[in-house]
């Protein structure tokens, strides 16, 4: 985190500005995309985004973590502590834990429903007991607690020109769009975690099962059966993004350029996966860089040209609750699995 955009928020408290640092090195290691689209948002905005993704980070490190000594049992008491602590922060209790210290935090400036943070825990919970949907509602079902509700939470850090509740169906399914795109890139790496995050029923549709993904992964080989239940896995996918497009000019119009920077370079990977002829079974698709710069590059001058507009219109950032104090005897310490470096 820069003392930049620490200061622009008001953050001042040591404890508190160390946590929020902790929460972007969470963002820059693990959400190149994301990140990548945080950078073009107003700098007093940034740090609010940063503990929202950094949390959401941690509780998924505990579910994923291929750290072959921790078993079911241990990652779901952790989970329960994490969940715990979470609350207890919320409600105003000492928050010790830098990640929840920073998002108890944002939760109380922006005004965020704790709701949100609820129902994303129990996703969380649900993945380390469930490994596949029988139906695209039942993964809907888990998604508004994995995805949609990032889209919910980050909604009042970004602004909106219309009613917050007209926009929040565009900002769910956002957060839908770009994790449904992610299960499509991260099919052979979920196999590996014994998950299968695509519908059942659509595979089953084009002759697919579970066993006919693991044979594909374990040895490479294609099957034009799979070849077209992941298409039509990209055409659902696709259809979310309609869903959430007219979402982008809810938005506070400083707030835009950042987001649509993300919708498309999320779209981008779908086009990376098509290019690369649905081969996600056995490898990662990636979007190139030249392609990246270009995207980053329009959005610079998005943000330009919204900032320009803002300052002629007298448009004012978002309004802030007052900051929260950080507990006595908060440590900013981090557990152990968060990770120090920058991307």
């Amino acid at each position: 985190m820069t003392d930049r955009e620490l200061d622009a928020a008001g953050i001042t408290d040591p404890a508190l500005r160390d946590a929020y640092t902790r929460c972007r090195r969470l963002n820059a290691r693990h959400g190149k995309t994301y990140f990548l689209a945080t950078r073009l948002l107003p700098v007093e905005r940034r740090p609010a985004v940063h503990a929202l993704y950094g949390f959401a980070r941690w509780a998924d490190d505990i579910v994923d973590s291929l750290d072959a000594t921790l078993t079911t049992e241990g990652r779901a008491a952790d989970l329960d502590r994490l969940r715990t602590r979470l609350e207890h922060g919320l409600q105003g209790g000492d928050a010790t834990d830098p990640v929840v210290l920073a998002v108890a935090d944002t939760a109380e400036r922006y005004g965020i429903d704790h709701r949100h943070f609820a129902d994303f825990m129990i996703s969380m919970r649900s993945d380390l007991e469930v490994t596949d949907y029988p139906t695209y509602a039942d993964l809907r079902t888990y998604m508004h607690g994995s995805a949609a509700v990032i889209g919910l939470q980050m909604l009042p850090v970004l602004g909106t020109v219309v009613p917050r509740e007209e926009a929040a169906p565009h900002a769910a399914a956002l957060g839908v769009a770009f994790q449904l795109t992610n299960f499509l890139r991260d099919v052979g790496e979920d196999l590996d975690r014994g998950r299968v995050y695509l519908p059942a029923d659509l595979l089953a549709a084009h002759g697919v099962d579970r066993e006919l993904l693991h044979w594909s992964r374990r040895t490479g080989r294609r099957d034009p059966r799979i070849t077209e239940a992941l298409r039509a896995v990209e055409d659902l996918t696709r259809g979310v993004y309609r869903e959430a497009a007219p979402g982008l000019a809810m938005l506070d119009p400083v707030s835009r350029p950042a987001i649509r920077t993300a919708f498309v370079l999320y779209g981008g990977i779908l086009e990376a996966i098509a290019a690369d002829g649905y081969t996600v079974v056995h490898r990662r698709a990636v979007v190139p860089r030249r392609r990246r710069a270009v995207v980053a590059l329009d959005g610079l001058v998005r943000v330009a040209a919204a900032r320009t507009g803002s300052r002629v219109t007298g448009s004012r950032p978002v309004a802030l609750r007052a900051p929260r104090r950080p507990a006595a005897g908060a440590t900013g310490h981090s557990p152990e699995h968060l990770h120090e470096e920058v991307a």
